[in-house]
């Protein structure tokens, strides 16, 4: 019987993780019209977004101990409600503090949907015996790829107040439709008074802790390389290797479907390999050809742009497959440590990636307008390879699925 409640619920949780990218990323084709409706200059808008990061915190923070009292679906029907009324806010705002309330409640039901979710993937696998927590971030990265098409699309036709009152009518249904189809309480293994005994009150800083610490920082290395490949990849072909307006978008579509491809793949890496050894060789591997292929390719651009736009496409598509597991394979990892409760962890390296993210793509604009950002690039690219050293937190930890 639970074999046959953890198959529909994991056919349920893809089409979650589905709708979590398209809600979450439904304004990101409509930004610049959504700043200038709010009047916001570029440093002010750079100031608003950091209310949807500071929301995700909180919530991250406060999620791991409702999952592991509640249960993940309990905690997940609340926040699928208020992740479509942040979009609403957002589409509708007019005023600077308008959409920063947008922002803040999208990130803080944001954060405890991913709790959640993460909690029934970890679940799932233990019921049916077989890794999908890869493609469950699969499902997402193909939600954020159709909406963003979807926005582009409709750009002409709808207003960015439609096109995200459509998206957030998409997101009550969907949610609502999958949620009732998810594992309960009873099932899960994540309620405090069920099966699972494990402590909900883990301290930041002990011994115990410290392969949290390292997934957690694990985990942020690789979203800061993530968010600068979708940020600074474009400019770096424009304003570097004078790629036209049709091709410097090449990047960033080639590390997403690079990245897409190995979260559908990467199940059965974690499967056959290991999450440890996945991570270290994907990690050092895809950072250090990354960064390679950025130095190489600007410097070929003089010679040769299809042969300099090819090798710097190589570098993101190796720098999408390095990406793409790492996140599963942290959470994975921090939700078999000994003694703490899974939700609990996964939580904790949520908290720590969100939190150090605040440094992230933003530094690469720091550091260009010191070093150029060919060289600023280095810094997500090493990143990657921090993240494939960190792997060591996977190390020796039985992660029966």
């Amino acid at each position: 019987m639970s074999e046959n409640y953890a198959t529909r619920a994991r056919n349920a949780l893809w089409m979650t993780f589905l709708t979590m990218g398209i809600v979450s990323m439904a304004w990101v084709p409509r930004i610049p019209e959504i700043k200038e409706a709010n009047g916001l200059s570029d440093t002010q808008f750079g100031l608003v977004l950091v209310a949807s990061s500071v929301g995700a915190i909180f919530g991250a923070q406060l999620s791991g101990k409702a999952v592991h009292r509640f249960g993940s679906r309990t905690a997940m029907y609340f926040s699928a409600v208020f992740v479509p009324v942040g979009v609403i806010i957002m589409g509708l705002s007019t005023t600077p503090l308008v959409l920063v309330l947008g922002l803040f409640v999208m990130g803080f039901s944001y954060s405890t949907l991913d709790v959640g979710g993460n909690a029934q993937a970890v679940a799932i696998e233990k019921h049916l015996n077989k890794r999908y927590i890869a493609s469950f971030h699969g499902m997402w990265s193909v939600g954020t790829l159709a909406v963003t098409v979807f926005g582009g699309a409709v750009a002409y036709v709808l207003t960015p107040s439609q096109n995200l009152l459509i998206v957030a009518a998409y997101g009550f249904v969907a949610f609502g439709f999958a949620a009732t189809r998810l594992l309960p309480p009873d099932l899960d293994g994540h309620q405090g008074e069920g099966e699972q005994k494990t402590g909900s009150s883990v301290p930041w800083f002990a011994v115990a802790v410290i392969p949290l610490w390292f997934a957690g920082i694990g985990s942020a290395a690789s979203f800061i390389a993530e968010g600068s490949a979708a940020d600074w990849g474009a400019l770096l072909l424009r304003d570097f290797m004078d790629i036209d307006k049709g091709f410097n978008a090449s990047a960033f579509a080639t590390f997403a479907l690079a990245m897409i491809l190995s979260r559908f793949l990467g199940d059965r890496w974690l499967e056959e390999w290991g999450p440890y050894l996945v991570v270290r060789v994907l990690g050092i591997v895809g950072g250090l050809v990354w960064g390679a292929s950025i130095l190489l390719g600007v410097w070929l651009s003089d010679y040769s742009p299809l042969i300099a736009l090819i090798v710097v496409n190589t570098g993101f598509f190796f720098a999408g497959i390095a990406i793409g597991p790492m996140f599963p394979a942290f959470i994975l990892g921090a939700a078999n440590l000994k003694g703490v409760a899974p939700s609990v962890g996964i939580a904790r390296v949520g908290v720590i990636s969100i939190a150090a993210y605040f440094v992230g793509p933003t530094l690469v604009g720091v550091l260009s307008d010191q070093i150029t950002l060919p060289w600023a690039m280095m810094y997500p690219a090493l990143a990657l390879v921090l993240a494939g050293y960190l792997a060591r937190s996977l190390k020796g930890l039985k992660l029966s699925a």
